[in-house]
Order: C-alpha cells, then sequence, then structure tokens
C-alpha cells in the first residue's frame, strides 16, 4: 500500500451542500433559508446573548464581583499562640516589638488579638483590638490589655 492508495473509510465524507445553485438542486433560489425575515437576510439573526428584548444575563449581573465597603477596616490577626511563640514575661505587645519579632511587616498596621493557643507569660498588650477570649487568656495570665480608646 502506498500513500496515493489512501481513501477515506465508506460514508466517513459527504459533499458539502451547495446553497442558491438553481431549483433543481433543491436549495436554489431561497437557499433554504424560507422567505422573508430577519433570518433570511445576510448578516440577519440575532447577535450572542440576545434573550428575545428581556435585559440579557450580562447586562443584569454586577460588573464587579462581590461588594466593596469603602469603610472597611482591615486588622493583621495575632493569635495569643504566636505571642506565647515570640515574647518573654513581662514583655510589651505593641505595633514596634511585633514587627521587630517578624509578627507583623508595618509597624503602624492596625493588629487584633485572637484567642487561638495558650498563653502562660505574663504581657502587656497594646494593639488595636483583643477579641474577648484573648483578653481572657492575657488576664488569667496575669498580664494586662491597654487598649486605645
Amino acid at each position: 500500500m502506498e500513500l496515493k492508495d489512501l481513501i477515506p473509510a465508506e460514508g466517513s465524507t459527504k459533499a458539502r451542500k451547495r446553497v442558491g445553485r438553481g431549483g433543481a438542486s433543491g436549495t436554489g433560489k431561497t437557499a433554504g433559508r424560507g422567505l422573508n425575515g430577519q433570518k433570511s437576510r445576510a448578516g440577519g439573526g440575532k447577535g450572542a446573548g440576545f434573550e428575545g428584548g428581556q435585559t440579557p444575563l450580562a447586562r443584569r449581573l454586577p460588573k464587579l464581583p462581590g461588594f466593596r465597603n469603602i469603610n472597611r477596616v482591615e486588622y493583621l490577626p495575632v493569635n495569643v499562640k504566636r505571642l506565647e511563640e515570640k515574647f518573654e514575661a513581662g514583655d510589651v505587645v505593641d505595633g514596634e516589638s511585633l514587627k521587630a519579632k517578624g509578627i507583623i511587616k508595618h509597624a503602624d498596621a492596625l493588629v487584633k488579638v485572637l484567642g487561638d493557643g495558650e498563653l502562660t507569660k505574663a504581657l502587656t498588650v497594646k494593639v488595636d483590638k483583643v477579641s474577648a477570649s484573648a483578653k481572657a487568656k492575657i488576664e488569667a495570665a496575669g498580664g494586662k490589655v491597654e487598649e486605645p480608646c
């Protein structure tokens, strides 16, 4: 067998429909488009996403996902177990000391201490916010919480 002998399998190929080539072809005159109307014209038909006059889905959905609250305040979370690992008893925990220990990147960032983990050292915590469970653990360990007003 040679390359010139290759032919497609029986029934796998089909001649393309030649429309508008006379009445005898079966698709002459209107070329299978019916009589009048939008779909019989060149370039006729509805555009992609057209929903019959109903406002299309692409216009009903919001332009950007979600809702952005312009008044949102982001706090960096720091758990008491990180304070237990990084600080010694009697230390003051504030933005500067958290940055110095590598817990946060910027000393002026807003910080909230959360209550995950255990605390055995007495620390003085001076951050923007402290959760109720974290405050209870800090005070139970003999420390104190000083939140700004």
